[in-house]
């Protein structure tokens, strides 16, 4: 008998588990096609939603034609973008076509969003389905019995003909609604759609778009940034071969290389070059000495996901510049896994101390600067009294602007301070400092190639760099650049010793 009411009882707790996992995926499912997340895509605000389709479709808005392709998955996601603050639709093309010729980064943000739905989505229905089950348990065997017999009553069964009285009322399945122009969507391939006068990228992938705008004008805006898609890809991928047979300085035993880059200012394109330039040259970690954008917002975190792509396995350490000044790149790069530095002096790559902070003054796109509350020279102060009362000396000091550290320099209290902002390479020079210990300083051009503040094009607007600082026992041994010119020819400057032993 002992035996027969376990088997029972197991026999119950199976069908309850079971129940429970049906009632799960049902209410899983359900949940996660009714999800959204908000992110910043491809220089959008955008809200991603998952489907059931294999589709991953873009919708634009009301000018530019919709687009999709397929997901390669049993599931597939709709993405609607909104506000940006391109200037007009062609600039906003040719961003599109830049990114869309190194879209890993975005991808990677979609299938993120994607999976953190479906992990909660399973998460919230299981919690969901758990309840009916629980409340079951709680009323238990004779309260339900008791339940069940008043549910019979004429009362009970009045009380359920109004409740779904009042839904039909309210549902009104007699209205009729005119067909939207979503539902008369037609989805035709891009070839179709373009015409025989717009050729097309042969490596591009298979893109269906939709059919209901076909002006002329649309037309030309695809065939300038499929030609911006198709000489970016080309340019950057061919780049990143002659990289590969560039000779630089190889690491000796007991060497640490580090790859600098400076004022990307949004140039996506330059970022597996970057990374190639790292690994011919040895590095293992990165130092980013700020600009990565052009105005800060928030719809050029596609610049930010894009560089932590390619050095997502290295050590990372980063300052913001004055273009990236305010609430949006230094959170944003803290929350990819880069080390911000904020004016404390901590561990550096191969056993040096670091300290670097973010540029105080904020720019946009004209030539105009201003100062926080504190002013450039008051933090130069700051970095140099932080320096200089250090338990251990300073290796290197990581700023946007090399002047912030000219007084930790003159000082004597930093090996070396690196930097960008000039857009233009220059160094290293040496400092004597008035203890008589010797700092160097060395500023890396722009790495995204910007003549001034934009970058974003199918190829470097002026000589793109990257620099390799070598460390050998917590001291600077020397620097070697490399430096890409707007034809994609690589050139390698000599290593340069800057005094290590």
């Amino acid at each position: 008998m002992p035996i027969r009411l376990r088997t029972r009882a197991v026999a119950k707790a199976a069908l309850a588990v079971a129940v429970w996992l049906a009632m799960t995926v049902g209410c899983a499912s359900l949940i996660f096609t009714h999800s959204s997340r908000e992110v910043v895509l491809a220089s959008h605000d955008a809200v991603v939603r998952p489907t059931y389709e294999p589709w991953i479709e873009v919708r634009t808005g009301p000018i530019l034609p919709n687009l999709r392709a397929e997901s390669q998955a049993p599931i597939g996601a709709q993405i609607q973008l909104g506000k940006t603050d391109a200037g007009s639709i062609d600039e906003l093309m040719q961003r599109y076509a830049v990114i869309g010729a190194h879209p890993q980064a975005q991808i990677e943000k979609v299938r993120g969003a994607l999976s953190q739905m479906a992990v909660s989505a399973v998460l919230r229905g299981g919690v969901v389905a758990g309840l009916p089950l629980l409340v079951w348990v709680l009323v238990g065997r004779t309260r339900r019995r008791d339940l069940v017999g008043r549910l019979r009553s004429p009362a009970v069964t009045a009380g359920t003909l109004a409740v779904v009285a009042v839904a039909v009322v309210l549902i009104e399945p007699w209205d009729v609604t005119d067909p939207t122009s979503e539902s008369e969507r037609r989805w035709v391939s891009l070839e179709e759609f373009a015409g025989v006068e717009v050729a097309l990228p042969g490596d591009l992938p298979p893109v269906q778009i939709s059919g209901d705008i076909t002006t002329r004008q649309t037309r030309r805006l695809i065939q300038s940034a499929l030609d911006t898609y198709d000489r970016s890809k080309h340019f950057y991928a061919e780049v990143v071969a002659r990289v590969g047979e560039i000779e630089v300085r190889v690491p000796e035993p007991g060497d640490t290389v580090v790859a600098l880059v400076s004022d990307r200012h949004d140039n996506v394109g330059m970022d597996p070059v970057a990374r190639a330039i790292a690994d011919r040259g040895g590095a293992s970690a990165v130092f980013n000495a700020g600009d990565d954008t052009s105005s800060g917002k928030s719809w050029e975190a596609f610049s930010l996901d894009s560089v932590t792509e390619e050095f997502e396995d290295f050590d990372r350490w980063a300052v913001t510049g004055n273009h990236d000044n305010g609430d949006f790149v230094g959170p944003y790069l803290l929350d990819l896994g880069w080390t911000r530095l904020s004016g404390e002096v901590v561990d550096g790559p191969g056993g040096t101390t670091l300290l670097g902070v973010d540029d105080p003054r904020r720019s946009g796109l004209g030539n105009w600067r201003d100062e926080g509350p504190r002013t450039f020279t008051e933090i130069g102060r700051e970095l140099a009294d932080t320096a200089c009362a250090a338990d251990e000396r300073v290796t290197t000091l990581l700023v946007h602007d090399t002047n912030l550290g000219r007084e930790a320099l003159r000082r004597g209290c930093v090996d070396l301070v690196v930097g960008g902002h000039l857009h233009v390479r220059t160094g290293p020079d040496a400092t004597v400092g008035v203890n008589g210990e010797t700092g160097y300083t060395y500023i890396n051009g722009t790495t995204g190639g910007a003549a001034y503040t934009i970058a974003v094009g199918s190829k470097p607007r002026r000589m793109a760099e990257v620099s390799l600082i070598t460390y050998r026992d917590g001291r600077p041994l020397g620097v070697q650049a490399v430096v890409i010119q707007t034809n994609g020819r690589v050139s390698v400057t000599d290593f340069v010793p800057m005094g290590a032993p």
